[in-house]
C-alpha cells in the first residue's frame, strides 16, 4: 500500500444508477499499482451500499487493484468531497472522476507511461460526451470534446505557457493526472461552497506545475443528463447562487492576475466569466446591474478581453463592453423585452 503509483478520487452523491458503470470501468485498467477512493458525500438513494459493496469484493480478491476504499461522510459538496479523497490518496499521482461518467478501459498504463517518460507533474487528456440510450446503455454522441482553442503540441512547458498557448476555456478538473505532491505540498485544494469550483481550482494547480503535456487518446466519458449540479434553468436562488459565486471568482482572478501578470490565459478567463454575469443581470436581475457593474470596475474587470472568446455573439458582447458594460445591458435587455413582444 506504500507505493502506491495512481490513485482514483471519486466523489459519490446520489448516483446509484450511474456508480457501478464508473467503478467498474476503473477496475478494466491495464495497470496494477493503483487504488480507488470513493468518498460518499452524505449519499441518501443507496450509492453508500454501492460504495461499500465494492469494498468488500476486492477485500476478496475479485480484481487486482490494490485497493477500493469508501470514506463515508455528511454532505459537504462537491469540492469538499475532492478534498477528503485528496488528504487520503496514497498515489504519486492522481485524477479526479465524477461518478456519473466513466473512463475508457485499458488506457492508465500507457497515460502513465508517458507521465514517467517525460517527467510531467500534469497530464491532459482529451474526452467526450455520452449520454443514456437506454437503461444502462450509453452512447457517444459528441465524440472528442476538446476545449475551443486547444493546442495539442507535444512539447512539454511550464503551467503559465500551457494556460498561455495550448489550454482552451473548459475547466473540467476531471481531465487531467497531477502529480499528487503540487497539490498538498502547496495546499492547493478545491475551494468549498461554491459553484464553477473547477474554473477557481485550475489555474492555482497549472501555475504550480513545472512540466505539463497534452495527449490526444479520449479517456474520459462525460455523461450528459438532468439534474447536474449547474442547472439552473427556472430556478432563481440557484441563479442567484451562481452569480455571486462568478463575482466571488472574478475577484480571485484580478489576485492572481495581480501575482501572475503575464498570464493572458486569467485575463481572457476573467472576462468570459465576467460576460456570464452581465448576462445574468439582463435576464434575472436587470434592477441591481449598476452595484454589480461596479463591483466589477473595483476588481479591474474592464475593459474585457475579446481574444479568444469564440463564439460571435460573445465576442461581439466584450466589443460592446468596451463602450460601455451599461451600456451592453441596456441594449440587450431591451432586445430580450422586444422578443418578448414579438
Amino acid at each position: 500500500m506504500e507505493n502506491i503509483k495512481f490513485s482514483f478520487i471519486v466523489p459519490v452523491y446520489n448516483v446509484a444508477p450511474y456508480l457501478r458503470k464508473c467503478v467498474d470501468s476503473l477496475l478494466a485498467q491495464d495497470y496494477d499499482s493503483y487504488e480507488i477512493i470513493l468518498i460518499d458525500d452524505g449519499s441518501t438513494d443507496g450509492s453508500s451500499s454501492v460504495c461499500d459493496d465494492y469494498v468488500r469484493r476486492v477485500e476478496c480478491g475479485k480484481w487486482k487493484v490494490e485497493s477500493i476504499r469508501a470514506i463515508h461522510q455528511e454532505n459537504g459538496g462537491l469540492s469538499a468531497a475532492r478534498n477528503a479523497g485528496l488528504k487520503a490518496a496514497k498515489g504519486e499521482y492522481v485524477c479526479f472522476v465524477d461518478s456519473d461518467d466513466y473512463w475508457e478501459e485499458n488506457v492508465l498504463g500507457g497515460l502513465l507511461a508517458q507521465v514517467e517518460r517525460e517527467e510531467l507533474d500534469v497530464l491532459r487528456f482529451d474526452y467526450q460526451n455520452v449520454r443514456l440510450k437506454v437503461e444502462s446503455e450509453y452512447e457517444v454522441f459528441e465524440p472528442n470534446k476538446s476545449p475551443r482553442y486547444v493546442d495539442k503540441g507535444t512539447e512539454v512547458v511550464d503551467g503559465e505557457a500551457y494556460l498561455n498557448t495550448r489550454m482552451g476555456y473548459a475547466c473540467y478538473a476531471v481531465m487531467y493526472i497531477i502529480k499528487r505532491s503540487i497539490l498538498i505540498d502547496d495546499r492547493c485544494l478545491f475551494t468549498e461552497g461554491i459553484h464553477f469550483e473547477d474554473v477557481e481550482w485550475l489555474p492555482r494547480m497549472m501555475l504550480r506545475a513545472k512540466r505539463v503535456n497534452s495527449t490526444t487518446m479520449t479517456v474520459y466519458n462525460y455523461l450528459v443528463r438532468q439534474g447536474s449540479i449547474t442547472k439552473t434553468q427556472g430556478d432563481k436562488t440557484k441563479v442567484r447562487k451562481n452569480l455571486e459565486d462568478r463575482m466571488k471568482i472574478i475577484e480571485k482572478y484580478s489576485e492572481y492576475i495581480d501575482q501572475n501578470p503575464s498570464c493572458k490565459w486569467l485575463k481572457n478567463m476573467q472576462s468570459s466569466m465576467a460576460e456570464g454575469v452581465l448576462t445574468s443581470l439582463i435576464q434575472e436581475f436587470y434592477n441591481e446591474r449598476k452595484l454589480y457593474i461596479e463591483q466589477l470596475k473595483t476588481m479591474k474587470t474592464f475593459p474585457l478581453s475579446i481574444v479568444d472568446q469564440g463564439k460571435t455573439y460573445k465576442r461581439r458582447a466584450m466589443l460592446i463592453n468596451l463602450i460601455g458594460a451599461d451600456l451592453y445591458c441596456w441594449l440587450m435587455h431591451k432586445k430580450i423585452e422586444l422578443n418578448k413582444k414579438s
